[in-house]
């Protein structure tokens, strides 16, 4: 245990049975919780909002809506870092480290949710800081795929992916529960709004320590990290990790790294977001997401390139993943799955609250979004099962497409995706423009939870094509940037709904997924499916 492996070879039946296996399930179940944290401490400020609001803490709704946008622009991104951790620094040091990072976003926003004058300013640096448990999917993902043979690859990845994604689900059901008494002590602040657990609605005037939103994932993330230390294993082979640094070593290059993510993650929310009084982000230049997104990723992906030394040698080596079309395509594929999967996660629990927790009255012609709506449902009572749904059924998207192919079943979640998109956009139309949008909300629910389902399904037969499209070198690196890229969904999701919402036409956001999902169905079909396909459904 802990110590680094030569020769590694788990396509080679004797060697899988009789020591591979078992070792490369230890890592597996070692990852799993890891990832696990790492999703719920970076979109936990989508649950954090919610309860900021009922407990009426002094900021605007766009401006909470920036804490979940600066979070899902930061966990991308450092993504793609994350990508190329493994060949560089190794699994058991990356995976060890990068856990342990996560201790310090969580404790200290432990601390600072406990004042309610904590300026705005405060949690946006916490949202960046939370984007490290972002970033860890890609080099969680990228290391298990060395661990297992390309026959249990899609069993293998949407174990990892599935129940790592249970992170989000995790957070929203623990969160609620663990604010309503005071584990780690603390002064109680008093609810303004009714809230909610998942099972039970607390009404206003109750007691809640939000304060353990943050502390409760030390609980995991301490004995986590010595777990991964202790346990996890570094392969030494040629195509996987030939080179490793000492530990100290490995953790500086990955801290490096991290820290260029960060900085061109900064400049991207400079760019962007606009300016927020009290905030970070005062550049008020408002430039698209569309253009500012190719800016962050082209300024990383360059400034990871001109590391000096061996360090930027394995990059090159590692980008010739960007000269192969099926990078491209995968990308693409893999953004509708991922990235509709974790930017509904992320935006869920904020849409139910603004769409159906208030009136939308005509008052002089005028449609109004302000009353309250106490027939509305608790966003925290319901936004954890579409997370739940997805991550749960993503192994048996990944054991499908080991039997029926990874494309054939792309396809058709595909096609299941905009069917759901379309008929979301339509009972979302009518909710945000009713005295009494609850009559929506049970189709509502319902068709997101069919699209959560179809985004987990999809998930884990977008591995099994990854595996098979790409040599064991590549399908790493390819795993890390194609998730790198999808987790912006974590950013543009909830900030087309903000916008359009804002806008008065939040159905329109749901039409503009479903136009892509289509886009989506036809590349797939053109790689994968079609009559001389590339690779005939991998």
């Amino acid at each position: 245990m802990g110590k680094d492996l030569r020769n590694w070879t788990p396509d080679d039946e004797t060697f899988w049975s009789s020591t591979g296996k078992s070792v490369a399930n230890r890592n597996l179940w070692i990852s799993i919780p890891s990832l696990l944290c790492g999703f719920a401490v970076w979109l936990y400020w989508g649950i954090i909002t919610v309860q900021m609001i009922n407990l009426g803490f002094a900021f605007e709704n766009s401006q909470l809506f920036t804490l979940a946008a600066i979070a899902g622009l930061t966990g991308a991104t450092l993504r793609i870092p994350s990508t190329f951790f493994i060949r560089i620094a190794g699994g058991r040091n990356t995976i060890f480290f990068t856990t342990a990072l996560l201790i310090i976003p969580a404790s200290l926003a432990g601390f600072a949710l406990q004042d309610p004058n904590t300026p705005l300013w405060w949690f946006q640096v916490l949202a960046f800081l939370s984007g490290i448990g972002g970033g860890n999917f890609s080099s969680s993902m990228s290391n298990i795929s060395f661990f297992y043979p390309k026959k249990i690859q899609g069993y293998a990845l949407g174990m990892n992916a599935g129940l790592g994604n249970f992170g989000v689900t995790t957070m929203q059901i623990v969160i609620p529960l663990v604010m309503t008494f005071g584990i780690f002590g603390g002064e109680p602040m008093i609810l303004e709004n009714t809230s909610g657990t998942f099972f039970s609605r607390i009404p206003a005037g109750s007691e809640t320590y939000i304060q353990n939103a943050g502390y409760i994932w030390l609980v995991l993330l301490i004995p986590l990290a010595f777990a991964g230390w202790f346990g996890l294993n570094n392969i030494r082979d040629e195509h996987v990790s030939p080179d490793i640094p000492n530990p100290i070593g490995a953790f500086s290059i990955i801290t490096f790294m991290l820290i260029i993510g960060f900085i061109t993650s900064i400049f991207g929310a400079w760019l962007m977001l606009p300016t927020v009084e009290g905030g970070l982000t005062t550049s008020g230049f408002g430039v698209s997401k569309w253009i500012v997104l190719p800016i962050v990723i082209a300024m990383t992906v360059l400034g990871l390139k001109l590391i000096p030394g061996a360090v930027g040698q394995n990059l090159t080596r590692q980008y010739r993943i960007f000269g192969n079309k099926h990078t491209w395509a995968m990308t693409v594929i893999y953004t509708m799955t991922f990235g509709s999967f974790i930017g509904y996660s992320a935006a869920l629990a904020l849409t139910i609250k603004v769409v159906f927790g208030f009136q939308h009255l005509m008052v002089d012609g005028v449609m109004t979004h302000g009353t309250a709506n106490a027939d509305g449902p608790s966003a925290l009572m319901f936004a954890w099962m579409g997370p739940f749904i997805g991550a749960l059924i993503r192994p048996l998207g990944g054991m499908m497409a080991d039997k029926l192919g990874g494309a054939r079943v792309t396809h058709w979640i595909s096609l299941v995706m905009v069917a759901s998109a379309l008929g979301l956009a339509y009972f979302i139309r009518l909710a945000y423009g009713s005295a009494t949008p609850q009559d929506y909300f049970v189709p509502f629910l319902g068709l997101f939870l069919i699209l959560f389902a179809a985004t987990g399904i999809g998930n884990g037969s977008t591995f099994r094509t990854i595996a098979f499209a790409f040599d064991k070198e590549q399908a790493g690196p390819v795993l890390g940037w194609t998730a790198a890229v999808a987790a912006y969904g974590a950013f543009i999701i909830p900030k087309v709904f903000g916008e359009q919402m804002s806008a008065g036409t939040p159905e329109y956001a749901l039409y503009g997924f479903a136009i892509f999902y289509a886009v989506c169905i036809v590349i797939n079909w053109w790689f994968y499916l079609r009559p001389n396909a590339y690779i005939k459904n991998p």
